[in-house]
Parts: C-alpha cells; structure tokens; sequence
C-alpha cells in the first residue's frame, strides 16, 4: 500500500493551485464579489479578487508574485556587474 505525504509532514497544505489559506480567502472574496455585483452592479471587487487569485498561484513553493518579485529586484533594484574581455 503506497500512501502519499508530504515531505515529513511539514509541508504547507495546498488545494489546486493555491496555498490553503490562499483558497479560503479566494473562496470569501468570490462570494462576497458576486453578492457585490449582483446587488450594487460593481464590479471592482470582483477584478481585485481575479487579481489576488492569480498572483497567488503556488508552484514549487513560489508564487506568482514572489517570481514578480525576484525579476523586479534583480532588473531594476540590483546592481549586475559585467566584464568585458
């Protein structure tokens, strides 16, 4: 019998795509976004949460906006150095 856990048990718990915490406030936010736009027809709240969704897909332990992160810093705040020969 093969059961399958994660590493030593320690690992974060993660439902699809998203951290579990991640999928229980994208579960809040989209009910309350759709309770929002039916009612009052606006639909910023129902954008910011399609937002938070995708900047919140976990993948190998690294989010979409950690990776957003990283690029930025080693772009624009970093300094790189290059030698020419």
């Amino acid at each position: 019998m093969t059961y399958l856990y994660p590493q030593n048990l320690k690992a974060k718990a993660n439902l699809w795509f998203w951290g579990l915490r991640d999928f229980c406030i994208l579960g809040i936010s989209a009910l309350l976004s759709v309770v929002i736009l039916v009612q009052l027809k606006f639909l910023l709240p129902a954008v910011a949460t399609l937002v938070y969704g995708f900047l919140s897909i976990r993948m190998d332990d690294t989010t979409v906006l950690d990776y957003i992160r990283y690029a930025g810093k080693y772009l624009i705040t970093t300094q790189q150095y290059f030698e020419w020969r």
